[in-house]
């Protein structure tokens, strides 16, 4: 085994190991993502039900993005999307009804 082929073979690792840097790193961010807008969501929806203050507020938040981060660990990339997606339509689905009551 020369050195070309073990120059080769650090190379293919080093950009394996970016890859799936990259890969995980998007994977945690989308995770996030998804769980800081519906902490968001849920707890404006609580606090204008409840009436509770902003300390309350963010409580709810971080309980909500934690519970996404774990809930979601173990899904691929487009079954968190698909999630995504769902929420959304739940979303516009729900500023239909609040338009149109009365």
């Amino acid at each position: 085994m020369g050195i070309g082929d073990k120059m080769r073979g650090l190379a293919s690792s080093a950009q394996e190991g970016v890859k799936s840097t990259t890969m995980s790193l998007f994977h945690i961010s989308l995770r996030l993502i998804t769980g800081l807008l519906l902490g968001l969501t849920l707890a404006l929806i609580g606090q204008e039900l409840a009436g509770y203050g902003t300390f309350a507020l963010l409580f709810v938040m971080v309980v909500v993005v934690a519970v996404i981060m774990k809930l979601l660990a173990n899904w691929s990339f487009g079954q968190i999307l698909i999630f995504d997606l769902i929420c959304v339509l739940v979303v516009m689905l729900l500023r239909m009804y609040i338009l149109v009551a009365p």
